[in-house]
């Protein structure tokens, strides 16, 4: 609680989220990351019946720079973790904060009702938001 009011993922979340395809190249998620100043993508369902996926500038570090590999021939589906970890917007952010350190992760998409991708939210944003402005 900051103030007496109840602090949740949608009031820390960011809201400019970008999604790909999982059949788009890390070539170009590096490049739709570098235009948009993000470093991850939400990766699009294929379906109704899907899940969302994630891919983080850390995968392309660890599964394409380090080992040498062409980011032109290596799709995102290759190298993103699916199904990722998501959060409800309307989830306490302290409960959020929980589930992040549970699974050891930095990032968790967010979802509205209807499971669609709305923002992205970090553990920095919880833990400094979740604790109030001094």
């Amino acid at each position: 609680m900051i103030d007496g009011r109840v602090v949740r993922v949608r009031d820390l979340m960011a809201t400019d989220v970008r999604s790909i395809d999982g059949l788009a190249t890390v070539a170009e998620a590096i490049a739709l990351m570098k235009e948009h100043n993000v470093s991850s993508l939400a990766v699009d369902r294929r379906d109704g019946d899907d899940e969302i996926g994630l891919v983080l500038i850390s995968d392309i570090a660890s599964k394409v720079s380090a080992p040498d590999r062409s980011p032109d021939r290596v799709n995102v589906y290759e190298i993103m973790s699916k199904p990722s970890i998501t959060v409800s917007q309307d989830m306490l952010a302290r409960y959020a904060i929980r589930l992040l350190v549970r699974f050891g992760i930095s990032r968790a998409l967010v979802l509205d009702a209807g499971r669609n991708p709305v923002g992205i939210v970090t553990l920095r944003d919880l833990v400094l938001g979740e604790q109030g402005e001094d």
